[in-house]
């Protein structure tokens, strides 16, 4: 007796290969959803990350300043107060059992500068030319845009076009991949928004004079994406508001809204970034916008209930499943005297494996409760049969219906407590290991185990005359 408990306990060790070929077949089929969700979303503008409207101004370093030829630059006024509105409209698109979150939104930016002391951080000698300075806006990804853009001052309108004095800069993404932006461009003598100093002649002396005034501006933007919109902190002080239609957000990126609001019609949410929690200078030359890279705040349309992470989450407790299931056969085959041989082990255990191929498949079509429903019916219903076949006995195959019926329950439980999964699965564990003991309490493990013969019931066992 001794020796077949620690049969059926390698048994289940044992089943854990065929498990592990089913793991390997989760994650394909994960990695083939990644693959379409990346060609879906790539058609759409893929995640979109958006900087707001940032006054870029050339400038030069003579060669007697350089020493070696005239260097040229960028330097960028980030606006002093900042607010951005964006509306989402969130829907799936399917590509055979492949579904992905795309979204169309509208962007409303409002900016105001003040260029009071303008340059205060430039570099010694500079040459600044304003006549060619623009108004500049970013997005990840330009194929994403649903409209030409436009930017408003002092009740003129123009429309953005690539920017002329540099047309993208490189962030890095939480991915630990280099985002690109690419910038959108407005020259600001478009609106005679302050006097128009003309660069100085070849030769002459900086004349070192500032443009001291204040405007006001605005910029509308459609653009879709999909998966994900983020949005960096391109003011001093910068306001954020969110609204969509999507059920199940998740609000990421280096700030997290002060106030949020989550129902099943969509969702709304309000970020503050102070001067201070930026941890960007309000100007400086133009490598200055690589660092908002940290300050992007973001809203991701993550599906609420994804297949494959929990069948995955499920093959991590497989060996648990299998251990409680041989066990239960176990306690069945030691209380009633009827043998079982460790081929019929294997063949239960196969009945599982096959429960997660039946999980995957049923989920990817009408979800994980569901398809757990289903396909944990289908395995409950054989396995009780089967006990019955083996143990020739009605009774033996409800109480293996009732037990397994627990079982699965449990794992099912185990699945949505998240976060009690651990001290569930340990209780359980405890409790089953308990009931062994108990149930197996007068059995002499020393002793082989004795063929019985059921009343009323037939048996291919060898019948001992003692028994006749």
């Amino acid at each position: 007796m001794g020796l077949k408990l620690i049969v059926v306990c390698g048994l289940a060790l044992l089943m854990m290969i065929p498990a592990l070929f089913v793991y390997s077949l989760v994650e394909e089929r994960t990695q083939r959803a990644k693959e379409v969700t990346d060609e879906i979303s790539k058609l759409v503008g893929g995640q979109q990350t958006f900087l707001g409207p940032t006054l870029a101004i050339p400038y030069t370093m003579p060669a007697s300043l350089s020493n070696v030829a005239p260097e040229h630059g960028i330097y960028v006024v980030f606006p002093a107060q900042a607010g951005t509105a964006v509306k989402t409209h969130t829907e799936e698109r399917h590509r055979s059992l492949f579904k992905v979150p795309v979204f169309e939104a509208e962007l409303n930016f409002d900016a105001t500068f003040d260029l009071t002391g303008v340059p205060s951080a430039a570099p010694s000698g500079a040459v600044f030319d304003w006549s060619r300075a623009e108004i500049i806006v970013g997005a990840s990804d330009s194929r994403g845009a649903r409209a030409d853009g436009t930017l408003t001052i002092n009740g003129k309108t123009e429309t953005f076009v690539p920017a002329e004095n540099v047309g993208e800069i490189t962030l890095e993404s939480d991915s630990e991949q280099r985002l690109p932006l690419t910038l959108f461009g407005v020259k600001t003598a478009a609106f005679n928004v302050g006097p128009a100093l003309p660069p100085p002649p070849a030769g002459a002396k900086p004349a070192g004079a500032q443009p001291n005034f204040k405007f006001h501006a605005t910029a509308a933007f459609r653009f879709s994406g999909a998966q994900r919109i983020a949005l960096l902190a391109y003011g001093k002080t910068t306001q954020l508001t969110v609204e969509g239609d999507w059920p199940n957000p998740s609000f990421d990126g280096g700030f997290l809204p002060v106030t949020r609001t989550v129902t099943r019609q969509g969702f709304s949410g309000e970020w503050s970034v102070p001067f201070i929690a930026r941890g960007v200078r309000a100007e400086g030359r133009g490598n200055a916008i690589t660092g908002l890279q940290a300050t992007a705040m973001g809203v991701s349309f993550v599906e609420l209930a994804d297949p494959y992470q929990s069948v995955n989450r499920s093959l991590k407790y497989a060996l648990l499943f299998l251990g409680l299931l041989f066990l239960s056969y176990f306690v069945f085959e030691v209380t009633t005297g009827k043998r079982v041989h460790p081929a019929q082990y294997v063949l239960v255990g196969v009945a599982q494996i096959i429960f997660y191929l039946l999980l995957l498949s049923f989920a990817e079509r009408i979800g994980f409760d569901l398809g757990f429903l289903a396909a944990g019916a289908a395995t409950v219903i054989l396995l009780s049969a089967n006990a019955g076949w083996i143990f020739v006995s009605r009774v033996q195959g409800f109480r293996a219906l009732v037990c397994f019926s627990l079982l699965y329950a449990l794992i099912y439980l185990l699945l949505r407590l998240e976060d009690n999964a651990l001290m569930v699965g340990a209780i359980a564990s405890f409790l089953a290991v308990a009931a062994v003991m108990y149930f197996t309490r007068k059995i002499n493990w020393y002793s082989s185990l004795p063929p019985t013969v059921l009343q009323g019931e037939e048996t291919n066992s060898v019948v001992p005359k003692e028994a006749k």
